[in-house]
Protein backbone atom coordinates (compact mmCIF):
# COMPACT_ATOMS: atom_id res chain seq x y z
CA UNK A 1 0.00 0.00 0.00
CA UNK A 2 1.09 3.46 -0.68
CA UNK A 3 1.15 5.41 2.52
CA UNK A 4 1.04 8.84 3.14
CA UNK A 5 0.80 11.43 6.11
CA UNK A 6 -1.55 14.38 5.87
CA UNK A 7 -1.24 17.42 8.89
CA UNK A 8 -3.92 19.80 8.75
CA UNK A 9 -2.34 22.73 10.59
CA UNK A 10 -5.39 26.03 11.03
CA UNK A 11 -3.26 28.95 12.72
CA UNK A 12 -6.66 30.43 14.14
CA UNK A 13 -7.76 27.43 16.94
CA UNK A 14 -10.12 28.67 19.13
CA UNK A 15 -9.37 27.42 22.04
CA UNK A 16 -5.62 28.26 21.97
CA UNK A 17 -4.83 30.55 18.99
CA UNK A 18 -1.74 30.01 17.08
CA UNK A 19 -0.38 27.01 19.66
CA UNK A 20 0.62 25.39 16.42
CA UNK A 21 3.45 27.79 16.54
CA UNK A 22 3.97 27.95 19.89
CA UNK A 23 7.49 26.92 21.57
CA UNK A 24 7.71 23.53 22.53
CA UNK A 25 11.52 23.34 24.31
CA UNK A 26 12.49 25.55 21.56
CA UNK A 27 11.07 24.57 18.73
CA UNK A 28 7.29 24.83 17.54
CA UNK A 29 4.28 22.46 18.36
CA UNK A 30 3.89 21.76 14.82
CA UNK A 31 7.45 21.34 13.58
CA UNK A 32 7.41 18.36 17.01
CA UNK A 33 4.78 16.94 14.94
CA UNK A 34 5.87 16.83 12.01
CA UNK A 35 8.92 15.92 12.74
CA UNK A 36 8.23 13.03 14.77
CA UNK A 37 6.05 11.76 11.81
CA UNK A 38 8.83 11.68 9.68
CA UNK A 39 10.91 9.83 11.94
CA UNK A 40 8.21 7.02 11.85
CA UNK A 41 9.91 6.07 8.43
CA UNK A 42 6.25 4.70 7.49
CA UNK A 43 5.34 6.99 5.01
CA UNK A 44 5.91 7.55 1.56
CA UNK A 45 5.69 11.08 2.02
CA UNK A 46 4.53 13.16 5.11
CA UNK A 47 2.83 16.91 4.35
CA UNK A 48 1.52 19.65 6.18
CA UNK A 49 -1.94 21.25 4.95
CA UNK A 50 -2.53 24.80 6.25
CA UNK A 51 -4.38 27.68 5.51
CA UNK A 52 -1.37 30.13 7.20
CA UNK A 53 1.34 31.62 5.36
CA UNK A 54 2.94 31.24 9.10
CA UNK A 55 2.30 27.41 9.41
CA UNK A 56 3.68 26.70 5.86
CA UNK A 57 6.66 28.99 6.03
CA UNK A 58 7.61 27.45 9.27
CA UNK A 59 7.56 23.87 7.64
CA UNK A 60 8.97 24.64 4.07
CA UNK A 61 11.59 27.01 5.94
CA UNK A 62 12.89 24.05 7.69
CA UNK A 63 13.00 21.45 4.81
CA UNK A 64 9.63 20.28 5.05
CA UNK A 65 6.93 19.80 2.84
CA UNK A 66 3.16 22.02 2.63
CA UNK A 67 0.33 22.66 0.60
CA UNK A 68 -1.65 25.41 1.13
CA UNK A 69 -5.72 25.17 1.53
CA UNK A 70 -8.71 27.08 1.82
CA UNK A 71 -9.33 28.55 5.02
CA UNK A 72 -13.38 27.79 5.00
CA UNK A 73 -13.01 23.90 6.47
CA UNK A 74 -15.55 22.71 9.17
CA UNK A 75 -12.85 20.51 10.13
CA UNK A 76 -9.10 18.85 9.84
CA UNK A 77 -10.44 16.02 7.72
CA UNK A 78 -12.43 18.03 5.69
CA UNK A 79 -8.99 20.40 5.20
CA UNK A 80 -7.01 17.25 4.40
CA UNK A 81 -9.47 16.05 1.70
CA UNK A 82 -8.60 19.32 -0.32
CA UNK A 83 -4.99 18.42 -0.07
CA UNK A 84 -5.46 14.54 -0.93
CA UNK A 85 -7.93 14.75 -3.77
CA UNK A 86 -4.91 15.29 -6.08
CA UNK A 87 -2.43 12.30 -4.61
CA UNK A 88 -2.73 9.24 -5.12
CA UNK A 89 -2.30 7.13 -1.87
CA UNK A 90 -3.90 3.94 -1.00
CA UNK A 91 -4.30 4.93 2.89
CA UNK A 92 -4.32 8.41 4.17
CA UNK A 93 -3.01 9.15 8.01
CA UNK A 94 -4.38 12.02 9.44
CA UNK A 95 -1.66 13.34 12.20
CA UNK A 96 -3.12 16.42 14.17
CA UNK A 97 -1.34 18.96 13.75
CA UNK A 98 -1.15 20.03 17.73
CA UNK A 99 0.13 15.90 18.51
CA UNK A 100 3.91 16.40 18.99
CA UNK A 101 4.39 13.17 20.78
CA UNK A 102 3.67 10.71 17.75
CA UNK A 103 5.06 7.22 17.87
CA UNK A 104 5.96 4.81 15.25
CA UNK A 105 4.81 1.58 16.67
CA UNK A 106 0.58 2.97 17.23
CA UNK A 107 1.04 3.84 13.68
CA UNK A 108 2.35 0.93 12.39
CA UNK A 109 -0.63 -0.68 14.25
CA UNK A 110 -3.26 1.11 13.02
CA UNK A 111 -1.81 0.81 9.23
CA UNK A 112 -2.04 -3.06 9.61
CA UNK A 113 -5.86 -2.87 9.92
CA UNK A 114 -6.18 -2.15 6.29
CA UNK A 115 -4.69 -5.67 5.56
CA UNK A 116 -8.68 -6.33 6.52
CA UNK A 117 -10.29 -5.02 3.32
CA UNK A 118 -13.59 -4.12 5.04
CA UNK A 119 -11.38 -1.30 7.18
CA UNK A 120 -12.28 2.03 5.82
CA UNK A 121 -11.57 4.72 8.60
CA UNK A 122 -9.16 3.58 11.59
CA UNK A 123 -7.75 5.83 14.49
CA UNK A 124 -6.39 5.60 17.96
CA UNK A 125 -6.86 5.50 21.57
CA UNK A 126 -5.54 5.45 24.44
CA UNK A 127 -6.93 4.65 28.35
CA UNK A 128 -7.62 7.69 30.61
CA UNK A 129 -7.32 6.94 34.26
CA UNK A 130 -7.38 10.78 35.53
CA UNK A 131 -10.61 11.32 36.82
CA UNK A 132 -10.28 15.09 35.99
CA UNK A 133 -9.61 14.63 32.61
CA UNK A 134 -12.21 12.09 32.68
CA UNK A 135 -14.17 14.58 33.41
CA UNK A 136 -12.67 17.54 31.04
CA UNK A 137 -14.88 18.08 27.26
CA UNK A 138 -11.35 19.00 26.46
CA UNK A 139 -10.77 15.67 26.01
CA UNK A 140 -12.67 13.45 24.15
CA UNK A 141 -14.11 9.61 25.10
CA UNK A 142 -14.99 6.71 22.98
CA UNK A 143 -17.12 3.55 23.48
CA UNK A 144 -16.11 0.57 21.41
CA UNK A 145 -18.01 -2.93 20.79
CA UNK A 146 -16.30 -6.11 21.07
CA UNK A 147 -14.83 -5.97 17.44
CA UNK A 148 -13.06 -2.39 18.82
CA UNK A 149 -15.18 -0.77 16.14
CA UNK A 150 -16.26 2.88 17.75
CA UNK A 151 -19.75 3.65 19.10
CA UNK A 152 -19.33 6.57 20.17
CA UNK A 153 -17.61 9.22 20.64
CA UNK A 154 -18.71 12.42 23.24
CA UNK A 155 -17.11 15.00 25.60
CA UNK A 156 -19.14 13.47 27.78
CA UNK A 157 -18.05 10.94 30.39
CA UNK A 158 -19.20 7.55 28.50
CA UNK A 159 -19.84 5.20 29.40
CA UNK A 160 -21.90 7.05 32.53
CA UNK A 161 -20.72 4.95 35.56
CA UNK A 162 -24.17 4.22 37.22
CA UNK A 163 -22.64 0.68 38.63
CA UNK A 164 -20.33 2.20 40.76
CA UNK A 165 -19.06 -1.44 41.68
CA UNK A 166 -17.71 -2.63 38.28
CA UNK A 167 -14.62 -1.53 36.92
CA UNK A 168 -14.64 0.50 33.70
CA UNK A 169 -12.19 1.49 31.65
CA UNK A 170 -12.41 4.83 30.00
CA UNK A 171 -10.81 5.90 26.77
CA UNK A 172 -9.34 9.00 25.34
CA UNK A 173 -9.83 9.75 21.51
CA UNK A 174 -6.33 10.28 20.29
CA UNK A 175 -6.65 12.79 17.08
CA UNK A 176 -4.96 10.46 14.68
CA UNK A 177 -7.12 9.18 11.83
CA UNK A 178 -6.11 6.98 9.48
CA UNK A 179 -8.80 6.51 6.07
CA UNK A 180 -8.81 4.66 2.62
CA UNK A 181 -8.77 7.46 0.04
CA UNK A 182 -12.29 7.09 -1.18
CA UNK A 183 -13.40 7.26 2.79
CA UNK A 184 -11.34 10.43 3.11
CA UNK A 185 -13.29 12.54 0.31
CA UNK A 186 -16.59 10.95 0.99
CA UNK A 187 -16.48 12.67 4.84
CA UNK A 188 -16.50 15.88 2.58
CA UNK A 189 -19.54 15.23 0.62
CA UNK A 190 -21.80 14.94 3.05
CA UNK A 191 -23.18 17.59 5.26
CA UNK A 192 -22.33 18.37 9.01
CA UNK A 193 -24.11 16.12 11.06
CA UNK A 194 -26.52 16.58 14.05
CA UNK A 195 -24.45 14.92 16.77
CA UNK A 196 -21.12 15.90 14.83
CA UNK A 197 -22.52 19.31 15.40
CA UNK A 198 -23.47 18.82 19.29
CA UNK A 199 -20.26 17.41 20.23
CA UNK A 200 -17.78 19.25 18.19
CA UNK A 201 -16.46 15.84 17.45
CA UNK A 202 -15.82 15.19 13.83
CA UNK A 203 -15.72 11.66 13.03
CA UNK A 204 -18.82 11.30 14.07
CA UNK A 205 -20.27 12.65 10.95
CA UNK A 206 -18.54 8.34 10.08
CA UNK A 207 -20.93 7.33 12.69
CA UNK A 208 -24.12 8.92 11.67
CA UNK A 209 -23.60 7.87 7.87
CA UNK A 210 -23.14 4.28 9.06
CA UNK A 211 -19.17 3.94 8.57
CA UNK A 212 -17.52 1.97 11.13
CA UNK A 213 -14.19 3.24 12.68
CA UNK A 214 -11.53 0.73 13.96
CA UNK A 215 -10.11 1.43 17.11
CA UNK A 216 -6.45 0.54 18.34
CA UNK A 217 -5.53 1.05 21.30
CA UNK A 218 -2.05 2.06 22.24
CA UNK A 219 -0.05 3.20 24.75
CA UNK A 220 0.20 6.85 26.69
CA UNK A 221 0.89 8.90 23.59
CA UNK A 222 1.77 11.90 24.86
CA UNK A 223 -0.36 15.62 25.43
CA UNK A 224 -2.71 17.05 22.34
CA UNK A 225 -2.12 20.49 22.60
CA UNK A 226 -5.66 22.44 23.24
CA UNK A 227 -5.04 24.86 25.83
CA UNK A 228 -2.06 26.44 27.25
CA UNK A 229 -2.16 23.93 30.25
CA UNK A 230 -1.81 21.24 27.87
CA UNK A 231 1.58 23.01 26.70
CA UNK A 232 2.68 22.89 30.22
CA UNK A 233 2.08 18.90 31.06
CA UNK A 234 3.92 18.60 27.16
CA UNK A 235 6.94 20.79 28.37
CA UNK A 236 7.49 18.15 31.62
CA UNK A 237 6.92 15.01 29.50
CA UNK A 238 10.20 16.92 27.48
CA UNK A 239 12.40 17.39 30.55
Amino acid sequence: MKCIALIPARYAATRFPGKLMTLLKGKSVIRHTYDATVATTLFDEVIVATDSDIIFNEITTNGGKAVMTTGNHESGTDRIAEAAIDIEADVIVNVQGDTPFVRREPLEKLLQQFEDASVQVGSLMQVLDDEALVADPNYVKVCVDKNLNALFFSRSVIPFPRNKIIPITYYEHIGVYAFRKKALIDFTTWPVSPLEDAEKVECLRYLENGVSIRMVVTDFMGVEIDTPEDLERAEKLLL
